[in-house]
């Protein structure tokens, strides 16, 4: 502000004189003059943060919702995103805004009844083309499109969901059909409630008793 300028320039002049001045009296007088004008700059109220504030409350609603619901597609050049978001058609332009990486994106929605909205993808399976890549408002919509940088068909969006692919398969793929079946029990075990623990646990009893049975010669 301009009279804290104003402040400023006068207690640098007090200074300057300071440093010439040799009378005792006149170095007291500035003295005490520099400790007023050390005191009103301090006390100033700080200027405040630009009216961006006042701005931001109206582009930025209350609160920011995480987006995780979404749909996916793909063409030959493209992975599109749909994201529902009921009346986004009705917002500025400007109000929609996704940044692109090769390897990411992330879309905000500013102001949408009241809230501001966000979802982040990180770590795509491939490298997109950031100029080539955009977004569109449909009707209680916004479609992302990321533009593929090599026409190839992708299994999964992000390089996570690929290795927990992986990860799945690599427990059903063996060799021997029954350790197989075993990983799939094992894992229905380990997430399951009770009813299921105990469902597995019958199960397994029975099977156990089922072979036994069988192991026995039949002229005993």
């Amino acid at each position: 502000p301009l009279f804290l300028n104003q402040l400023q320039k006068d207690l640098e002049e007090v200074k300057e004189l300071l440093t010439n001045a040799t009378r005792k009296r006149v170095r007291d007088v500035l003295l005490a003059e520099k400790q007023k004008l050390e005191l009103e700059i301090k006390n100033q109220p700080l200027p405040k943060p630009k009216d961006v504030t006042e701005e931001e409350k109206s582009s930025l609603g209350g609160y920011t919702v995480k987006i995780n619901n979404y749909g996916w597609d793909q063409s030959d050049k493209f992975v599109k995103i749909y994201i529902s978001l009921n009346g986004v058609q009705k917002l500025p332009a400007e109000n929609v805004q996704v940044n692109f990486t090769e390897r990411s994106f992330d879309l905000l929605v500013k102001n949408l009844n009241g809230k501001n909205y966000t979802m982040t993808f990180n770590n795509l399976l491939k490298p997109i083309s950031v100029e080539g890549s955009s977004r569109k408002v449909k009707t209680d919509m916004v479609l992302v499109m990321c533009k593929k940088k090599r026409e190839e068909k992708w299994d999964c969006l992000t390089q996570v969901e690929k290795e927990s692919k992986e990860k799945e398969k690599a427990a059903y793929d063996t060799t021997d059909p029954s350790e197989g079946l075993m990983n799939i029990l094992k894992k229905m075990y380990a997430e399951g409630d009770d009813e299921m623990k105990r469902t597995i646990n019958k199960a397994w009893v029975e099977s156990r008793e089922k072979q036994y049975k069988g192991d026995i010669p039949m002229d005993i």
